[in-house]
């Protein structure tokens, strides 16, 4: 794609929003005030809103390589606290997706440079669960369960920080884990029990 085409593509893109809402541009610079904080990832096939079918101002996004939750990074971490302080956000989604490319790396025994200390994140989920992906021997079926494992664990990451564990309790934050069928455009939830998880991770985690 030429660059210039960009700036083509966004005039028509302005002219058919002000075809069907003269104020459309009017409204959305007035402020945000979205509802859902959604942690995808960075891959180019995968756009948070329109996979969702919302709009601009619908929902607050990070996205990074295998949309990962770690508390050493301060962008991510910066992200929940904005949404869940300031934009009071409802719900916070985990979205991974199958064919993830950050996934398919960590999963090969192979020095990839600068990734090496991102992908170790994943390669620590598959520590965790790998009884259970030790025993998948086809490599798509434990490629597409250890996606969703990561997300699971992504949503654990989350439940972890203050501000969050706050929010559930006093303004009932929801935390959501779902993942992405390229293949078949289908969002699939995966049932996270988030209250459960974070009971069980009270012990050791619980902030005041």
């Amino acid at each position: 794609m030429k660059i210039q085409e960009i700036f083509k593509n966004n005039q028509n893109w302005i002219d058919r929003k002000l075809n069907e809402n003269a104020r459309f541009f009017e409204n959305l610079s007035k402020d945000q005030n979205p509802d859902i904080l959604y942690i995808g990832c960075s891959d180019s096939r995968v756009s948070a809103e329109e996979l969702m079918g919302l709009s601009p101002g619908d929902v607050f996004v990070h996205r990074n390589i295998a949309n990962m939750v770690s508390n050493i990074d301060l962008s991510v971490m910066s992200v929940i606290d904005y949404a869940v302080i300031y934009l009071k956000v409802k719900h916070i989604v985990v979205c991974g997706h199958y064919d993830c490319g950050g996934v398919k790396a960590a999963m090969k025994s192979e020095d990839m440079g600068i990734l090496n200390p991102w992908l170790r994140n994943i390669r620590d989920v598959y520590r965790l669960h790998k009884k259970e992906l030790n025993l998948i021997h086809d490599q798509n079926l434990k490629h597409k369960r250890l996606v969703e494992l990561n997300v699971q664990e992504q949503c654990l990451n989350v439940l972890k920080t203050a501000e969050v564990q706050k929010a559930v309790r006093e303004d009932g934050l929801r935390i959501h884990g779902w993942v992405f069928d390229i293949e078949s455009g289908k969002l699939l939830d995966l049932n996270i029990n988030f209250k459960k998880d974070l009971e069980n991770i009270m012990e050791i985690y619980h902030l005041d």
